[in-house]
């Protein structure tokens, strides 16, 4: 069946009940959860989150191991990580150029489409990516390469004008939902400009870039709907917690990986996830104008990680954090780890974390993605309330592969 026809192509449904506990890391950058927790936020009931994956008769993507370095363990590293390669942060556009026509314009260029074996067929999955640098890198999701990844299947970049590239993952990361793919042969296209979504504003204009239902260089505009927005996506190990920034921009299946794009033309975040009221396209579900992103900043750390080492590391504290039946006023730690970070600082199970650097911490979710918005080897005050009375702890993050 053609890539995009009814019912060939859908997301991965990734909204389900959270674990009770759930160990407790560290990231880039905090999100939110879903809304209407009291004094939190929960989905409403009939939402769900899905990955943007476009599948053809399955779910995934693609990978194998590849390098630039000659001194580099694989194919695609960079010993040097992002200062060693050509990236591009300068605005393409004036703001008095930045029309959804002038930005795709610029970025369609730039943004490619991903296709990769799954279940023994060559293009079993699709999602989208956009170039980093100059030496043939591209950023995707980890949720499109994954399941190639473990079987050594097959990825092709396909650029704007339909050529196709044979693709090596370099390194991904599970945890923040990034890969980082390499294709010798793509050094010819043409990088996209890395913003910052630190900088955004809700309410501005910002567009969407990708394949959505398999349909290549598709554009798409909506606004910012929110930012740091705590989302989760998958469940159990394979569980990423995303510090997100919100659109209403159409995202549907196939939008894995692609660039979400300030009006003057600056990458801001890499489309990964939807909520949805289920049904759509061949029973799947699709875009109801609630989208999320992986914010830039976060890309940055992630990638310049995975050139340098070709693996990620996300900061750990040593504790496991309740995520299920919140009440909105805090965190509560089940368990910590002997040694580890937590335990040293002090803090103990039965503790409930409701702030971190002075920052309100909502539930387990909250606190998850807030704290791996930081890097391992930061200092962080974690304010707790301990038998009816409220103490500042300092915690040194550590940090693991992932």
């Amino acid at each position: 069946m053609p890539l995009g026809a009814p019912g060939a192509i859908g997301p991965r449904p990734t909204w389900t009940p959270p674990p009770s506990t759930t160990p407790l890391p560290t990231g880039l950058t905090p999100l939110a959860a879903p809304a209407g927790r009291r004094r939190g936020w929960v989905w409403p009931l009939l939402a769900s989150l899905a990955l943007v994956l476009g599948v053809v008769g399955g779910v995934a993507g693609s990978a194998v191991y590849d390098s630039l370095d000659d001194d580099a363990e694989a194919p695609g590293q960079v010993a040097g990580g992002l200062d060693q390669v050509d990236t591009v942060s300068l605005p393409p556009l004036e703001a008095g150029d930045g029309t959804i026509a002038n930005v795709a314009a610029e970025l369609l260029p730039s943004t490619v489409q991903i296709s990769a074996e799954y279940d023994g067929r060559e293009d079993g999955a699709t999602g989208s990516g956009f170039v980093l640098d100059k030496q043939g890198h591209v950023i995707t999701n980890n949720h499109v390469v994954e399941q190639a990844a473990e079987d050594d299947g097959e990825i092709e970049i396909v650029d704007q004008d339909g050529n196709r590239y044979d693709a090596t993952v370099v390194g991904r990361s599970p945890v923040y939902d990034l890969a980082v793919l390499y294709s010798e042969d793509a050094k010819g296209l043409r990088p996209a400009s890395l913003g910052a979504s630190k900088a955004l504003r809700i309410g501005e204009g910002v567009v969407a870039i990708g394949s959505p239902l398999g349909l290549s260089s598709t554009v798409t505009a909506g606004i910012v709907s929110a930012v740091n927005r705590p989302v989760t996506t998958g469940d159990g190990d394979a569980s990423s917690y995303i510090n997100a920034v919100q659109t209403d921009a159409a995202i549907n299946p196939g939008n894995s990986g692609g660039p979400l794009v300030n009006l003057l033309g600056q990458v801001v975040g890499v489309n990964s996830a939807i909520a949805t009221a289920g049904g759509g396209i061949g029973g799947e579900a699709g875009n109801i104008g609630v989208g999320f992103a992986i914010p830039i900043e976060q890309v940055r750390v992630t990638a310049d990680q995975i050139l340098e080492t070709g693996e990620a590391r996300y900061p750990v504290i040593g504790a496991k954090v309740r995520t299920g039946g919140a009440s909105g006023e805090g965190a509560l730690i089940d368990s910590v780890v002997e040694g580890q970070p937590a335990e040293e600082a002090g803090l103990a199970e039965g503790d409930v974390v409701v702030a971190l650097e002075g920052e309100r911490v909502t539930d387990g979710i909250a606190l998850i993605v807030a704290i791996r918005s930081h890097q391992p080897g930061e200092t962080l005050a974690f304010t707790v309330e301990r038998e009816g009375d409220e103490q500042v702890f300092d915690v040194t993050l550590d940090s693991e592969v992932g």
